[in-house]
């Protein structure tokens, strides 16, 4: 088994409220879920109102397959994030023999 990991933070423009910033958040999240059938979830920084902290994963059972999700991922998000990415940085692991 493979898991392909993506984490990144994102500066986030002209949000006022913490209501607001999961509204951003919540859609950001459903977008890569629905276009890439991964699992997405704010991993940090949920008090913050300027800045996300965004964990990707995807479990599959090959490493290329796992890394070329990843790297559509970070095409998306450099397309679609709701603000600047300061942080992005991918991992592939395996488990099990």
């Amino acid at each position: 088994m493979i898991v392909a990991m993506l984490h990144c933070i994102i500066e986030l423009e002209g949000v006022s409220s913490l209501k607001e910033k999961r509204r951003v958040v919540n859609s950001l999240k459903q977008r890569l879920r629905s276009k890439f059938y991964l699992s997405a979830a704010e991993v940090d920084l949920q008090n913050s109102l300027t800045f996300m902290e965004l964990g990707v994963a995807c479990v599959t059972n090959s490493r290329s397959h796992g890394e070329g999700v990843m790297q559509k991922v970070i095409l998306f998000l450099e397309d679609a994030a709701p603000g600047r990415i300061h942080h992005i940085q991918t991992h592939v692991e395996e488990y099990g023999s």
